[in-house]
């Protein structure tokens, strides 16, 4: 298998969307940012903030989905792959009516987390209530695009996908044009993001017409099988929408949802930096599963080398680019003459940190993450959002500027991945076949063999030759007695 070849035929439908979703996202967040008031889009990042949180109710089973049908995929065992993902299915069609119910009913408390005027409260419950809807019927719809993910049908997603970007800047437009208000604006938003959900959903039942995903095939056991991977996936996931989505909460609740929107102008240079540079790394996840589940072990070493290779080659150039324009770019976006001072300097922090993390981060985990790594992931994820948010909450209490948010994010991805994350891959990218950093060394749970002692290594040399000494002696003993034999013959 050429991995280099295959990631980049993977990876030309996700730039081919990337760069539409670049450019119509540019403008839709020229759009609302000037069609909107600065509370209703404060209100509105927030919002979608949230929906980010709503991974944290996923428990890793949308990831663990991904990885068993790239496994059971290459091994045709349809019976177990439907009763798994029937298990998944029905488990998140609960999740997604607890998330319902419980929006309902806490959402005046959870909005009472913000400062909204009084008079504004009941125009915002309405908006949030249509958004939790939403939320939860996306839930169960959720799962079919990982299923494609894991089918390799990467290009699929991604053209899916980029239809809906294209009808949902043209309802937005109208929906702008026409002044049709936030509340149907958030509906033309949902619809064009569980929609593509929808159509994966009919795509995998035609490309998987023995598998079934119905109700009376959901198991506890395979929820409890399922989870033994999936919690320890899960709190990886969890640890990073805790450092992508957590500024903004934090900025909402200790200062205004004005400073929001600031904060928001600074970050989406860096978003959409992120939204370019992390389309190669979606394909590593289904292929690291794929390859594992083959014992391809080389391949899963060309992997993690050739990835990180040509991540770093994509970003780097593309990284210096919005440091250098960055002025401009917010310009752009924002169409005033001049960029809020802290949401520039908030665009320039938050753009090193995402080209920090592609270095360190991304490849590896993503790799890791499907060899039987999710545990100490897990635990350096932990730590690293534990950081971020102590050091947030810590410097905005102190100094009241929304970009000690985003050093906060600095700081502890700096520490994390030179410090531990680096010093981890390197070695597996770069070690020997048969050492303990090389992927064919890693045993069926992940874990890596123990490596002989010194002491062990030393003797060896000294067996191998009293071993050959042995068998030499043996040698002459028998050719002496064979001579012995045939002269007693004579």
């Amino acid at each position: 298998m050429n991995v280099k070849n295959a990631l980049w035929r993977t990876s030309i439908s996700s730039y081919l969307r990337t760069i539409l979703r670049l450019a119509l996202g540019l403008i839709t967040f020229r759009m609302l940012y000037s069609g909107l008031s600065k509370a209703d889009f404060g209100f509105w990042s927030l919002l979608w903030s949230v929906f980010g949180y709503g991974v944290l109710v996923d428990f890793g089973l949308g990831f663990a989905a991904q990885k068993r049908v790239a496994e059971l995929a290459v091994t045709e065992n349809w019976d177990e792959l439907s009763r798994i993902l029937s298990t998944i299915v029905t488990f998140f069609v609960g999740v997604g009516a607890i998330v319902v119910l419980l929006g309902w009913s806490g959402a005046d408390a959870i909005l009472g987390l913000f400062k909204i005027a009084p008079n504004e409260a009941h125009h915002y419950r309405d908006v949030f209530l249509i958004f939790f809807f939403g939320l939860g019927i996306g839930f169960p719809l959720g799962i079919f695009p990982e299923i494609l993910r894991g089918l390799q049908r990467i290009s699929a997603v991604n053209h899916i996908i980029s239809v809906a970007l294209l009808v949902n800047v043209c309802m937005l437009a109208a929906a702008l044009h026409f002044g049709w208000g936030l509340k149907v604006i958030l509906i033309i938003a949902l619809a064009t993001t569980i929609g593509p959900d929808f159509v994966c959903a009919l795509l995998v039942w035609r490309l998987l017409p023995r598998v079934r995903i119905i109700p009376s095939l959901f198991q506890w056991s395979k929820v409890r099988e399922t989870m033994q991977f999936s919690l320890w996936a899960y709190l990886v996931t969890a640890t990073n929408i805790v450092l992508g989505k957590t500024d903004q909460l934090v900025i909402g609740s200790m200062l205004t949802v004005s400073a929001v929107a600031i904060y928001v102008t600074g970050s989406k240079v860096s978003d959409i930096f992120s939204m370019f540079t992390r389309q190669l790394q979606e394909a590593l996840s289904p292929a690291a599963a794929h390859l594992r589940a083959k014992g391809d072990h080389a391949s899963l070493r060309e992997l993690l080398v050739e990835g990180t290779r040509l991540s770093v080659m994509i970003a780097a150039p593309l990284y210096l680019l919005c440091a250098f324009y960055m002025a401009e770019l917010m310009k752009l976006l924002t169409g005033e003459s001049a960029p809020n001072p802290d949401g520039y300097w908030t665009g320039q922090v938050l753009l090193f940190w995402y080209f920090v993390t592609i270095m360190t981060h991304s490849v590896s985990k993503r790799i890791f993450v499907m060899c039987g790594h999710e545990r100490r992931l897990m635990w350096l994820g932990v730590a690293e959002a534990a950081a971020n948010l102590v050091l947030s909450v810590g410097l905005i209490s102190i100094f009241r500027n929304v970009v000690c948010v985003a050093v906060g994010s600095l700081i502890p991805a700096l520490i994390i991945g030179w410090g531990f994350m680096w010093p981890w891959c390197a070695p597996m990218g770069t070690g020997p076949e048969g050492s303990s950093a090389h992927p064919r060394s890693m045993r069926a749970d992940g874990r890596v063999p123990p490596v002989p002692s010194s002491a062990a290594v030393a003797s060896r040399p000294a067996e191998l030759r009293s071993s050959r000494d042995g068998e030499r002696r043996r040698g002459d003993d028998r050719a002496r007695r064979i001579v012995e034999i045939r002269a007693y013959r004579n």
